[in-house]
């Protein structure tokens, strides 16, 4: 079996956030996408807007969309406030699904800041990586053989890169953020949600929807 993890706030979980989980699955065959919505990001200032239940509860509505995508709560808040890691997420996996191929989902500027997380040296034997590009992080500009440097500059071994797979998706410039942003001035989201999602997040008064 084939799974993708793909952990993030989704803060909301937005059309964007589907649409890369269906092409890193169509790209890496993937049989399960588990989607996680993180407690506490380590790398992220300031936490979520929304709290986790309601992210949890947006995430699976989002994830209804695709029978091959499962929200997960392997990246549920812990009782003492500590951030999570996807070094530990990994591991939950692995203990769940030992003979399973594991695939880490995630953003071209995300990736480029793994020397930043936690044993990010382990996060590369553990997982293989699928790099999304994203607006502003064309797959162009970060590898090495289109005339790029950003993964270059993460130094890694022959053995690393062939466990990372660039994936390209649909220019969708789509971010939590401005949806957020939107909400709260009250302009309509409707093209960057899903019905199901938009509703909740009208019906559970979110983000200062209107």
């Amino acid at each position: 079996m084939r799974i993708g993890y793909f952990g993030g706030t989704f803060d909301p979980p937005h059309r964007a956030h589907l649409l890369a989980a269906q092409a890193a699955a169509d790209a890496m065959r993937l049989d399960r996408v588990f989607l996680a919505p993180t407690g506490l990001q380590p790398l992220k200032a300031a936490g979520p807007h929304a709290s986790y239940d309601d992210r949890l509860a947006m995430t699976r509505l989002l994830c209804a969309e695709d029978p091959r995508m499962e929200v997960s709560e392997i990246d549920a808040p812990h009782p003492d406030g500590s951030p999570n890691y996807t070094i530990d997420a990994l591991a939950r996996l692995r203990s769940r699904f030992p003979d399973a191929e594991l695939f880490v989902i995630v953003g071209a500027d995300t990736f480029l800041s793994l020397p930043r997380w936690r044993e990010p040296e382990k996060l590369l034997a553990e997982a293989e990586w699928i790099v999304l590009s994203r607006p502003g992080f064309e797959l162009n500009d970060i590898d090495p053989d289109h005339g790029g440097e950003g993964i270059a500059s993460l130094n890694l071994t022959p053995e690393q890169r062939a466990r990372v797979h660039l994936v390209e998706t649909l220019d969708e410039d789509i971010s939590a953020s401005g949806i957020r942003e939107r909400l709260r001035v009250g302009v309509s989201c409707g093209k960057s949600l899903t019905p199901t999602v938009g509703l909740y997040i009208a019906r559970m008064h979110l983000y200062h929807a209107t």
